[in-house]
């Protein structure tokens, strides 16, 4: 079975202890409206985690806007919330999985590859008529033992050094004309690194939203040379996450996320930036 589950299995699961349901809902800029959300309904016996409570750590002058938490931290915000190395957890958000693969990610870095992600999200699940809960679970917390998987990561200084080098391809998740430098909402420059490419991460998903399965992922990145190193950012390394996602789907295996993403590279006023197309 692939990353990426329906309905139908989430439902043939919905009471299955040894399965954990994450609701990862987050909006950027609102912090408080995603444990709102969560509170005013949910899929029935899913936990919350926050983007910048539970899966970042205090913004600092480098690391970007969302610096990755320190691991025992998290493993601890894992068991509390009844998670190791036993179950299998399903993630899910309202925004295409913008928000849950930051979690799926976040999980496999730390050594727990059981993580799926429901295909279509809340609000799909809701206006289809299946079972939403206010109802906070009772949760038996465990111990999770994280064991990090550092070929995962890369840090600014790695990408740096992979600047024109061959074999690595580098992968802008952005909008594109947030790539292009021709505007930029959120961080105070514009621009994208030296010899990156554009994958806007929202090409993941279909018409209707939902995810393309693996042979709509190889097409998307039919240019990519599979042998290769594929680098992987975002502005803050949150929605560079779908696009590992994608990439795993897609058959790739040597896949990194550059964690600081564009927010961090940019913390350096020494490096360098590019805009246009490459």
């Amino acid at each position: 079975m692939g990353t990426i589950v329906d309905f139908s299995w989430l439902l043939e699961h919905l009471n299955d202890s040894n399965v954990i349901i994450a609701d990862c809902r987050f909006a950027l800029g609102q912090p408080n409206t995603g444990r709102t959300a969560y509170e005013s309904g949910h899929i029935p016996g899913a936990v919350y985690f926050d983007l910048e409570r539970d899966l970042s750590a205090p913004i600092g002058e480098h690391g970007g806007r969302h610096p990755l938490p320190d691991v025992a931290l998290f493993a601890r915000a894992l068991g509390q919330a009844g998670i190791d190395s036993s179950k299998t957890v399903v993630v899910y958000d309202d925004q295409g999985g913008a928000m849950a693969s930051r979690l799926w990610w976040m999980l496999r870095y730390v050594g727990h590859d059981k993580v799926k992600l429901l295909d279509g999200g809340f609000g799909s699940w809701q206006t289809a008529g299946h079972p939403v809960s206010t109802e906070t679970p009772k949760v038996a917390e465990t111990v999770f033992r994280a064991v990090p998987q550092p070929d995962m990561l890369l840090s600014m200084e790695d990408v740096k050094s992979r600047l024109g080098a061959a074999g690595t391809t580098i992968i802008d998740s952005r909008e594109p004309r947030r790539y292009l430098g021709l505007e930029e909402p959120i961080d105070p420059v514009a621009g994208h690194i030296p010899g990156a490419v554009n994958h806007f991460w929202k090409q993941s998903l279909d018409e209707a939203g939902r995810w393309k399965r693996a042979e709509g992922q190889r097409e998307r990145f039919a240019g990519l040379n599979p042998d290769e190193e594929i680098v992987v950012y975002c502005g803050s390394g949150v929605t560079a996450c779908p696009n590992v996602l994608a990439l795993t789907e897609a058959g790739f295996t040597n896949v990194k996320l550059y964690g600081g993403s564009w927010s961090d590279w940019i913390s350096y006023s020494e490096n360098p930036i590019a805009t246009g197309e490459e």
